[in-house]
């Protein structure tokens, strides 16, 4: 069944045209990822295809049989309403009859909790709101008496993501939907993505995210769509591939276009027919001739300011906010060319590292030792806030008019905006003019104009597209200095990384030697030697496990997805009562301590079983 048409859409912007002529079309459960550079109109595509823009021509159709729910790259939530209401927002039945027994029960009104009680039972949705129990943890919705105005960017983010998930359409447009989640939860939503029966059509820079989801890209280059069936690393291959033949056709073009260019200058301006149809063929090849492909990788050869012995050196450091607790005495000495990524939960104080390590944010204890030859280069999440009339060119230029290379040479601004995917054209464009991801890759060629030689990057990658990082790699591939990254791009960290601070919570770091996937296989083969908090759910037989690949549930399995139920349901109460206990207020320092721990493992048991229910709801 076809879900979407998109037929001949042209898009454009005063004199800026950014789409031109896009036509493809999404059937009923493809999964399907829009790649393209920034400012090529990534954006502006699926808020036509949501209905929330028009197309200057061309068509979009929905098909009226099915269910579409729009992320946001910034959701349009309303700051004076409740976590809740937003969350629950919804015109599914199911989700409205469970929104009313939440309701009714935070009331206490029993003829209203009969009555949802009621709905939800003739509606057979209690499975349902086990799933959306889990949604909401896994994506660590704040509490949900709170006000949507009082919540971060990235708390907005996740409730948004949420509430489409909730309502479980038949077609999901996404658009940076990893985007202010951390990295246990990106993997999570990789997980449930993969095995939903959802229709995707996203936009994301994770590439890790894209090769087990997607089943399909669709890539606009040169104004032209192609389509590559398969996963993102399926896409690379057909994608060198279509570069290598079509340089291989161009050189072809290029000679035969000089043979051709020589019978024009021989011959008289009267012509025949057939001359002139030859003309006409001579002026097509010379076209394709003139194409060039850019197959090269970065090379910038950039001669970084001397790094001396002494570079950054960390003595007990110590920082807290009343009772969140972000270093505890930390200490390291950064070495040469130390390349080092940290990860952590959301909240758990990575930001904050970054700014006490660059001296702006305070130290509650210890001492930071700056190296006399250490020049930082510090990208922060809030990026560039220029006048929107000022060019982009003045923005690198304000830094530096040139960066020096090894042999004396020197790149200018021009030279270097142009490496980093600006084309002269756009050299003289007021910023307020730019996407979103060109204005962040701006604010990084900014940082390097300044030749730093310890560069920490706080989320480097949002909104970026993927050609564009494929040439940052390049780039802090080559880098020579101290490279200190924050990010939730696994690829990307993957690639830079030789080790990482983990941020465990109380103020403990662990310094693990590995990028991030061998910390991720390190912690999952140690999770297994950990003992459950709870008898763990009995395996499948070797009967129910070959039933169950037919696609249906043994009656093993169906037993064990009933008890999940009801276990699920016990350690959700648990954990709201230990909840209740921890923001009492009337705990003395050991009992904290202790319910701390409690709540840790009732939540590490949820996460378990909640894994299981999910893994047998598909067999359903």
């Amino acid at each position: 069944m076809n879900y979407l048409s998109v037929e001949n859409v042209s898009r454009s912007f005063g004199d800026r045209t950014i789409l031109s002529d896009i036509t493809f079309y999404i059937d009923q459960g493809q999964k399907v990822a829009f790649v393209a550079r920034n400012g090529t109109g990534k954006t502006s595509l699926l808020k036509i295809i949501a209905g929330l823009d028009t197309p200057d021509t061309g068509t979009v159709q929905v098909n009226k049989k099915i269910t579409m729910a729009y992320l946001d790259q910034e959701p349009p939530l309303d700051p004076g309403q409740k976590v809740f209401d937003a969350v629950y927002t919804s015109q599914n039945p199911i989700v409205r009859a469970i929104r009313s027994y939440e309701v009714s029960l935070a009331a206490g009104d029993s003829a209203a909790i009969q009555s949802a009680f009621e709905k939800i039972e003739a509606l057979q949705a209690w499975d349902y709101e086990v799933k959306i129990k889990q949604i909401l943890y896994r994506l660590d919705i704040p509490q949900l008496d709170a006000r949507i105005g009082h919540l971060s960017g990235g708390q907005q983010k996740r409730v948004a993501l949420a509430n489409v998930l909730i309502n479980d359409p038949d077609f999901l447009v996404l658009d940076e939907p990893t985007n202010h989640l951390d990295l246990g939860m990106i993997e999570w939503l990789e997980d449930y993505m993969d095995k939903s029966k959802l229709t995707l059509l996203m936009v994301t820079h994770d590439r890790y995210f894209l090769d087990k989801v997607c089943n399909q890209v669709l890539e606009l280059d040169d104004g032209k769509i192609y389509k590559h069936h398969g996963n993102y690393t399926y896409f690379l291959e057909q994608t060198a591939n279509r570069k290598e033949n079509l340089q291989a056709r161009i050189g072809k073009a290029k000679s035969l276009h000089r043979k051709e260019l020589e019978w024009m200058r021989r011959q008289p301006k009267a012509r025949g027919t057939k001359a002139k149809a030859r003309i006409e063929a001579f002026h097509e090849l010379e076209e394709q001739a003139s194409r060039k492909v850019n197959t090269e990788k970065l090379t910038l050869d950039i001669k970084m300011n001397r790094l001396g012995g002494k570079i950054l050196e960390c003595y007990n450091l110590r920082k807290s906010y009343d009772e969140l607790v972000i270093l505890d005495k930390f200490s390291y000495k950064f070495k040469r060319r130390d390349r080092v990524g940290v990860i952590g939960k959301n909240g758990s104080g990575k930001t904050t590292f970054l700014r006490l390590l660059v001296g702006s944010e305070s130290l509650d204890g210890g001492k930071i030792v700056v190296g006399e030859t250490v020049q930082f280069g510090f990208y922060t999440q809030t990026g560039l806030q220029p006048k929107s009339d000022k060019r982009v060119i003045d923005m690198v230029r304000d830094v530096a008019e040139a960066i020096p290379m090894y042999g004396g040479k020197k790149l200018t601004a021009a030279q270097l905006l142009e490496r980093f995917l600006f084309p002269r054209e756009m050299h003289y464009q007021p910023v307020g003019q730019l996407s979103g991801g060109e204005k962040r890759r701006l604010h990084l060629l900014t940082i390097f104009m300044a030749n730093p030689n310890f560069l920490i990057l706080d989320e480097p990658t949002n909104d970026l597209d993927i050609l564009t990082l494929n040439v940052l790699e390049d780039f802090l591939e080559q880098f020579e200095g101290c490279l200190l990254i924050v990010t939730h791009d696994r690829y990307f960290m993957d690639k830079l990384v030789d080790h990482i601070f983990v941020f465990e919570g109380d103020g403990k770091i662990m310094d693990f030697p590995g990028n991030y996937t061998d910390y991720r296989n390190w912690q999952k083969q140690t999770e297994k030697t950990k003992p459950g908090v709870l008898e763990k759910s009995p395996e499948p037989s070797s009967a129910g496990e070959a039933y169950a690949k037919q696609g249906k549930m043994g009656f093993k399995e169906k037993r064990e997805f009933k008890q999940l139920e009801k276990d699920i349901a016990v350690l959700e109460q648990t954990k709201t009562d230990l909840e209740e206990q921890l923001n009492s207020g009337n705990l003395d320092h050991q009992s904290l301590h202790e319910i701390t721990a409690k709540l840790s493992k009732v939540m590490a048991e949820i996460d378990e079983r909640s894994d299981r229910w999910l893994e047998l709801s598909e067999l359903k």
